[in-house]
């Protein structure tokens, strides 16, 4: 790709204009800075979605990064597998931090359009494309800034690898010293339910944790004339299906916001044999932390004692995924002050709790932050591509509104005394 990816940097008309804070409003500034930038920030939003890497596979994508901050005048650094990047800007021993995810998603890009994805089978389907194009647009505003001595405080970029991943890519991340020094920490994920132009902010709970249980039965097996002389294993199956998820409804405090659905089982294949192996296997969705730490020992004890009964052996498998994403009230109330001097206050609505998980939570797990929603759908639109899906895309000024918030969050963050 050339054009945005290899232009001349001369500075002139692309420099911030103008002092800040000085005569002219930051809002402004931000109008002309993004005017000789947003172009080339969708050129590479677009050349990342036509080239997506799998997790922990982000090495073009980390490389393109480090690139375009090294011209900027900053000094990114990798990290130590080469598949992600931290850059420093300014100067102070209080640090803020903004995160994004490299990685793309194992699915058929089904979309008509000059930017489709290249690599078979992959796809940004889940916007890290625009995650990872926003902090960059945030890196290069915030260069100059600090070039002219007018960025009050130290900013840091952390883009990670293997957030689709289980385990995923944040606690590597953090091992690596991406949170030493950092005082709170801020990222956004993609909405398509938002037209773009709006954000989506709330303190408390944002997003569940997101782990996965498995069941393997075992019995001999035998014919369904003769039930009483086997293990029913089908029979089995079908009491965890259903009484598992019911008797943890009453196990756990209901406002903890506990979902347990099964997505795969299978056992047998004659309609009249009773088989001797089946699984059941789902997912754990939970938005209170405490709940999430009790969890696998309460559902692994309610499968053992609902198989109990059958005769079937058990043999349990409980993977712990992400925690839940819980957003500190101060950094919260922070980027959505910022969010409505970036956008308007009308554009900041309350942000609808979500069941997905996000691994933003391990950084949470150690200094107070927040996570926003970024509205990425058509304004007027009724047609809504989902995240994860094959045809997802957004609209691009989407960009250009992330960009903004998160530039207004990081001065009033790095101002701030409240970390």
């Amino acid at each position: 790709m050339t054009t945005a990816l290899e232009r001349p940097r001369d500075g002139g008309s692309a420099e911030w204009p103008g002092p800040l804070p000085g005569a002219e409003p930051l809002p402004g500034q931000l109008d002309r800075w993004l005017a000789s930038h947003g172009a080339e920030l969708v050129a590479i939003r677009r050349h990342i979605h036509a080239h997506p890497e799998r997790s922990f596979q982000e090495f073009e994508t980390a490389a393109l990064i480090a690139r375009e901050l090294a011209v900027a005048g900053l000094s990114p650094r990798m990290l130590p597998k080469g598949n992600g990047v931290v850059c420093d800007i300014g100067e102070g021993d209080r640090i803020i931090a903004f995160r994004a995810d490299l990685d793309a998603l194992p699915l058929v890009d089904r979309k008509d359009v000059p930017y489709k994805s290249t690599v078979d089978g992959v796809a940004h389907a889940c916007g890290h494309d625009v995650h990872t194009t926003v902090l960059l647009g945030l890196g290069l505003a915030l260069a100059q800034l600090a070039e002219r001595g007018e960025l009050p405080g130290r900013v840091r970029l952390i883009f990670q690898p293997g957030e689709e991943a289980i385990p995923s890519g944040a606690p590597q991340v953090i091992a690596a010293g991406a949170l030493k020094d950092v005082a709170a920490i801020y990222a956004l994920h993609c909405y398509p339910q938002l037209p773009a132009g709006l954000v989506g902010v709330r303190s408390g709970p944002f997003t569940a944790a997101a782990d996965t249980v498995s069941v393997k039965l075992t019995g001999p097996g035998g014919h369904t004339a003769r039930p009483h002389l086997t293990a029913d294993l089908v029979h089995a199956l079908g009491r965890i299906i259903v009484d598992v998820p019911a008797l943890l409804d009453r196990r756990i405090d209901p406002r903890a916001g506990v979902s347990m659905v099964w997505g795969s089982v299978h056992a047998g294949e004659a309609f009249n044999a009773i088989p001797g192996i089946g699984e059941v296997s789902g997912t754990v969705r939970i938005l209170n932390r405490e709940a999430w730490r009790e969890a696998p020992e309460l559902i692994t004890k309610l499968i053992r004692d609902v198989v109990a009964p059958t005769g079937a052996e058990a043999e349990i498998s409980y993977r712990r995924g992400v925690p839940p994403v819980i957003n500190d009230r101060m950094a919260a109330a922070v980027i959505a002050g910022a969010a409505g001097a970036a956008l308007g206050a009308d554009r900041v609505v309350e942000a609808e709790i979500s069941m997905g998980g996000e691994d933003f939570a391990f950084y949470l797990d150690h200094v107070p932050g927040a996570m926003i929603r970024l509205g990425t759908g058509v304004p007027g639109s009724d047609e809504k591509h989902d995240l994860h899906q094959g045809d997802f895309d957004v609209d691009e000024s989407c960009i250009e509104h992330g960009v903004r918030v998160f530039v207004h969050t990081a001065l009033a963050a790095v101002s701030t005394g409240a970390f």
